[in-house]
């Protein structure tokens, strides 16, 4: 059986299990176990860190028992905490993997411009105060796209076997309005940064918000991007952006498995 599954990640040490207990890994299993009153172990498409959300997070399990897809979200969902939830429940033939299976995974990183912190959107948004340079943003980006060593994007915990991955696009775009209020220099907005590839590492797409929003700032230079990429070592980036707007969207698979690609939190987000 395959879920999507989402999630606020504020609550949570990330998606892996974790002695405590308290990832969402742990809490969906648990919540599986008491729907099918036996034990139940869940393999995902992408892992994500403390603080980070999922739109659609996709995992399978063999399933102890039969159930009608519908059954399986909704009796599921009864034992999630409220910030968890299944989105969609598909049988899956024994040849499908969650990872394995997934040829691109996709994500978004929300941002919002500012002089005022986030309030409502405090833990789901990151936040810059100074204007940003669409155009320079978009000049870096696209010195990323194609296979490349991103080893100056990597973790130092990166567990990858090689840090050789493929982004396909990175999508900028700004919600807000054009003008400014009176009194104001510049009007608050919101910027939605998209990423898609065949696989991320560690704290990658954070490392390259870091270095998106500097030269975004005008901080660096647009070439200063490749300049980092070229130098093959985490020294060179600019410091881990903030968790906090980061969302899995969710993976991509062959139309063949009959999965969805999104679900309505996709219309949410700015």
């Amino acid at each position: 059986m395959a879920l999507g599954v989402s999630y606020n990640g504020q609550n949570y040490l990330g998606w892996q299990s974790q002695p405590s207990g308290q990832t969402v890994q742990d809490k969906l299993e648990a919540a599986l176990a008491q729907f099918a009153t036996r034990p139940v172990s869940t393999l995902c498409a992408g892992r994500t860190d403390a603080g980070v959300h999922g739109l659609m997070q996709v995992v399978h399990f063999d399933a102890p028992v039969q159930r009608a897809p519908m059954s399986w979200v909704r009796g599921t969902n009864t034992f999630l905490p409220h910030d968890i939830a299944v989105q969609w429940a598909r049988p899956v033939p024994d040849s499908f993997h969650a990872r394995a299976c997934a040829v691109a995974r996709r994500y978004a990183y929300v941002l919002l411009q500012s002089p005022v912190r986030p309030s409502v959107e405090a833990g789901r948004v990151g936040w810059v105060f100074r204007p940003l340079d669409e155009a320079a943003m978009r000049a870096a980006a696209a010195s990323l796209i194609g296979e490349h060593d991103f080893t100056s994007f990597r973790a130092s915990a990166c567990q990858a076997l090689t840090p050789v991955k493929t982004l396909h696009r990175i999508d900028i775009t700004r919600k807000g309005p054009d003008q400014p209020e009176p009194g104001e220099d510049w009007s608050p907005c919101y910027w939605r940064f998209e990423f898609e590839g065949n696989a991320f590492l560690h704290h990658m797409i954070r490392n390259i918000m870091g270095c998106l929003v500097a030269i975004g700032q005008g901080t660096k230079p647009a070439s200063w991007m490749a300049e980092v990429l070229a130098a093959c070592s985490r020294d060179a980036a600019a410091p881990t952006f903030s968790p906090d707007g980061l969302y899995f969207l969710g993976p991509v698979y062959d139309a063949v498995w009959g999965l969805p690609n999104r679900t309505a939190a996709y219309d949410a987000l700015p």
